[in-house]
């Protein structure tokens, strides 16, 4: 084989080989592709795996089938209640229908411009109906819910699905934030004051039940007291009573007894009696007699 025809081969190879190449594509699990022929769409391909298209008059378009995010910058918002406030939302979406998202944006670039304004637009106008407090309450989940629903139904034509919408971030701006603060602090101070105040009468007025229960409480123990008292004296005498009269004698001896104990109980105890005083009559004997023995003189 001549030189010429071997360079026409090898030339013939070369070429097969490089539409051959033009003609297969992978796509990945995470794309889906459009077949393009001349801009006009030919076919759609989801599934991953080599595939083949018309080399040099047919491209291919691939967009991402996961869930994307779309981020815009956090924005200044008037509340129904005067307050302004930074909101910063993002999106979470994904592609559905990628000849529909060809044929609206075509670009993801233009795509996230177009959602990222729908998004705050959306955002404005839902928030600008709340107040802070439902902004920073529970009501938060609602909002976004509802800024959820409107911005699908806004893009239904972009061949997406809107997965998810979150408010990330609600800042008061610097100024706002300081008059806020120190409006809060007023507050709290004043319910301080007020609950301190609520107290001191609390405590003032249990003080005076507490004295008043004290007195009475005193003053029906003293009471019983001196009842409880009188009885026992009453019953004492009776039984006093009862016994001088069954032995005179002894009654006069053991009160004699009692006289020498609380007298001569303390330490120091000084007395001047006369030695023929009645008040020792039992110690001569227990007859309570006296020695009467002439000129006798006491013991030194």
């Amino acid at each position: 084989m001549s030189r010429a025809k071997l360079a026409i081969l090898g030339g013939l190879i070369v070429v097969i080989g490089i539409l051959l190449s033009s003609s297969l594509f992978t796509v990945r699990e995470t794309e889906q592709v459009l077949v393009l022929q001349f801009g006009e769409h030919k076919r759609t391909i989801q599934e991953p795996g080599l595939h083949f298209k018309l080399p040099l008059i047919q491209n291919i378009k691939a967009y991402d089938n996961r869930v994307l995010s779309v981020d815009p910058a956090a924005e200044e918002m008037l509340l129904n209640d005067q307050k302004r406030i930074f909101v910063d939302a993002f999106a979470r979406y994904r592609i559905t229908d990628p000849l529909q998202f060809f044929q609206t944006v075509n670009d993801e670039g233009i795509f996230r411009n177009r959602f990222g304004n729908i998004l705050t637009s959306t955002v404005k106008e839902v928030v600008a109906k709340r107040s802070l407090e439902d902004v920073l309450s529970e009501q938060r989940n609602g909002i976004m819910e509802a800024i959820r629903d409107n911005v699908a139904a806004n893009t239904q034509g972009f061949g997406i699905d809107v997965v998810d919408i979150r408010i990330g971030r609600t800042e008061l701006p610097e100024a706002v934030s300081k008059t806020v603060y120190e409006r809060m602090v007023t507050e709290r101070q004043r319910q301080a004051n007020l609950l301190r105040a609520e107290g001191d009468e609390n405590a003032r007025r249990i003080r005076a039940e507490a004295d008043r229960q004290q007195v009475v409480i005193v003053a029906e123990a003293q009471r019983e007291a001196q009842v409880l008292k009188g009885e026992g004296d009453a019953t004492r005498n009776d039984i006093l009573g009862e016994s001088y009269g069954k032995d005179p004698d002894f009654f006069e001896f053991f009160r004699s007894l009692e006289a020498y104990k609380e007298t001569f109980a303390r330490e120091g105890t000084t007395m001047l009696l006369s030695p023929d005083s009645d008040f020792f009559k039992y110690f001569g004997n227990l007859e309570g007699g006296r020695d009467r023995v002439t000129d006798r003189q006491p013991t030194q």
